[in-house]
């Protein structure tokens, strides 16, 4: 039909009974008005493409009948956040975030996205395994302790290296099935003895001489504030080292240094929780060590490597006999001959000409001294380097209150500007025995003077106890 304005409109076929607007001829092409399928609008106005050449040839196989145009919205995609968590959760049709807030047990942290238990079941794969490593890199980075800082060549007795040397291999050897699985091999070596004889410098010798990457703990990490931790931190240092030895392929062990301080029973000192959680601890890990749980759910499946644990301490009397005895714990009484005190002496002394004869000669002087007083001598022999820079190039002048550069030397050494290189001193043996005297002198005079029982005297018996007075 024609309009007005001579403007010739069509209808296709069908679409006058249903209501559908007419269009201009010109917005068709030829084979669409022959088959009726040309433009036509809605009813409410919108506009309908026409059919594609893929839609006109489906129209011509269904008997050319156009397909009919569908207006309802496509299905969504089920959500990552609604797929049911893996393993069946502990709700019915728990998602994801539902089991994460609702369970106790789970931390907010990156294991989460790489492990199997608690990743939905989306992202889950069998090619890297349960546990992926996707982002804390638990495999990869490690806190060991390598001892490159420990620079020279340093005297190891052949005594002590060569019961460390006997403790590892006695453990590792149980762990490959070397020994009768009767055989009761002790997972821990204590070495004890007098204070400052070097137990725990010669361990850390023996770890380097060996290839050992341990992981050291000390007596202040086995107390705290809350109840239970420090036994915790010491079963997951121990898989830790368990783990990376296993995955890096490199000797390891558990040390654990002044143990007698953490845990040892004093006169007048309170026994904690921890204490005794710490030593059911090392019990339990010495009568299986190769299954040490962490708080998880527990598995005959968990196995780890068996590693030696290695403690220093000064009297081990003082710890709960239970854990010292044969069995769980190998005893070595650390006392270094003259012969290893002259050898150790010697190599510290080595580069400034001193001889095994001068080294005696020290060692007579000054009797029933530690290796400690012996490595403060060679301390010492800096200090009158030391005097004369902040003399002479920092506050230039004596060091006294009147002097206005002492705030310099402050400056300075926060800031680490025009710090000096100091070089050896050429010591002799006759420097040596001088420094030696001053610090016997300062041993004896804390000894002798005591202010102690000048400023806390004894209390006297005043009738009644000053505990839990009332007001």
């Amino acid at each position: 039909m024609k309009d007005l304005s001579g403007t010739t409109w069509e209808i296709g076929r069908g679409a006058a009974q249903r209501g559908a607007r007419a269009t201009p001829a010109s917005f068709t092409s030829g084979p669409a008005r022959q088959r009726g399928a040309c433009c036509s609008w809605r009813g409410d106005g919108t506009h309908v493409e026409p059919a594609s050449q893929h839609e006109q040839q489906a129209a011509a196989a269904n008997g050319g009948r156009p397909p009919r145009v569908s207006f309802r919205q496509p299905k969504a995609k089920p959500s990552s956040w609604a797929a049911k968590e893996a393993g069946g959760g502990r709700h019915a049709d728990a998602d994801y975030l539902f089991e994460l807030g609702a369970s106790q047990q789970y931390n907010i942290n990156v294991s989460h996205g790489q492990t199997a238990g608690m990743i939905d079941s989306l992202f889950v794969g069998d090619r890297l395994g349960h546990s992926a490593d996707i982002a804390d890199g638990s495999l990869r980075t490690y806190e060991f302790r390598t001892f490159n800082n420990i620079q020279g060549d340093y005297y190891i007795a052949p005594r002590f290296l060569e019961k460390v040397a006997m403790h590892i291999a006695k453990n590792f050897l149980m762990d490959s099935g070397s020994f009768d699985p009767s055989t009761k091999v002790p997972l821990i070596l204590g070495i004890w003895g007098g204070k400052g004889q070097g137990k725990t410098f010669q361990t850390e010798l023996c770890f380097k001489k060996l290839g050992v990457e341990p992981v050291i703990m000390s007596a202040g990490e086995l107390e705290h504030e809350w109840a239970g931790t420090p036994g915790k931190m010491i079963r997951e240092r121990y898989r830790r080292a368990a783990e990376v030895s296993k995955v890096h392929g490199k000797l390891s062990c558990l040390m654990i240094n002044d143990l007698d301080a953490g845990i040892g029973h004093f006169e007048n000192t309170q026994i904690t929780v921890n204490n005794q959680m710490v030593v059911g601890t090392l019990m339990n890990i010495c009568d299986n060590p190769k299954q040490v749980s962490v708080g998880q759910g527990w598995a005959e499946t968990d196995i780890i490597k068996r590693i030696p644990i290695i403690v220093t301490g000064n009297d081990f009397s003082t710890v709960f006999a239970p854990l010292v005895r044969d069995g769980r714990m190998d005893k070595y009484y650390w006392h270094p001959t003259e012969e290893d005190l002259v050898a150790i002496l010697h190599q510290m002394y080595r580069d400034d000409g001193l001889s095994e004869g001068d080294m005696a000669t020290l060692l007579r002087t000054f009797p029933n001294q530690t290796l400690d007083f012996f490595g403060a001598l060679r301390a010492s022999t800096y200090d009158q380097q030391i005097r004369d820079w902040i003399k002479k190039d920092v506050v230039h002048g004596e060091i006294a209150e009147e002097n206005e550069n002492m705030r310099e030397l402050g400056r300075r050494l926060l800031a680490q500007e025009g710090l000096p290189q100091f070089e050896p001193v050429d010591l002799t043996l006759a420097m040596l025995l001088e420094e030696g005297r001053r610090l016997v002198q300062e041993q004896e005079m804390v000894n002798s003077m005591r202010l102690s029982d000048e400023y806390l005297k004894k209390q006297r018996k005043m009738g009644r106890s000053m505990i839990g007075l009332s007001g």
